[in-house]
């Protein structure tokens, strides 16, 4: 299952993941932002060789502005057609101070989403936050996933034991509640409006 080339929208595309990627986004791996993420990868090294071990069945991108300027990663994986569902993963974005005033996490989700219920015909897509990560779990349910349970004692973060919450959206959720929901934010943002300069 080979990924498309670019998924590209109104302020943001998604490229495939490259091994040329491997010092950036392990920059991104490793700041203090990406603390209630698996750290993986701690040498450009390793992040290069789990880049390069990816498998086709799994779709790894970047998320670039449209001008090129990399702003963040995200993923589907653990995509299984039988059962018609995927595992959105690896969802960070590296360059906050690029995206201000840009809706670059939405959009790029959205594009995901895109993929997963229209490319791929899936049914459902499904995860796993920290529970410490409360601004992501009301992230996403804000966009449309529904809490479906908890996972008790699940990771181990910076010397942390701590519970996983379980997300997923069904594709009817996808097309009645995600789809507009992140349409209309998408479209709210100005197109002409310049990311704020690096301070």
């Amino acid at each position: 299952m080979l990924a498309p080339m670019e998924l590209r929208g109104r302020h943001v595309a998604l490229r495939p993941l490259t091994t040329r990627d491997a010092e950036m986004t392990l920059r991104w791996r490793l700041d203090d932002r990406a603390s209630l993420l698996n750290r993986g990868a701690a040498t450009v090294e390793e992040q290069r060789a789990w880049i390069a071990a990816r498998p086709e069945s799994e779709h790894n991108f970047i998320i670039e502005l449209l001008d090129g300027r990399p702003v963040g990663m995200l993923s589907l994986i653990a995509i299984d057609l039988v059962h018609r569902r995927a595992e959105p993963a690896r969802f960070l974005i590296g360059e906050p101070q690029l995206v201000r005033g840009v809706p670059a996490a939405v959009e790029a989700m959205l594009l995901l989403y895109r993929l997963a219920f229209d490319d791929l015909g899936l049914h459902r897509v499904y995860g796993t936050v920290a529970e410490e990560n409360a601004g992501m779990v009301k992230w996403q349910t804000f966009l449309g996933m529904t809490e479906e349970g908890r996972l008790r004692e699940h990771y181990r973060l910076d010397g942390r034991v701590q519970d996983a919450i379980c997300l997923g959206m069904l594709e009817h959720e996808y097309r009645t509640v995600a789809l507009p929901r992140m349409t209309a934010l998408v479209g709210a943002a100005s197109v002409d409006r310049e990311p704020a300069a690096e301070q």
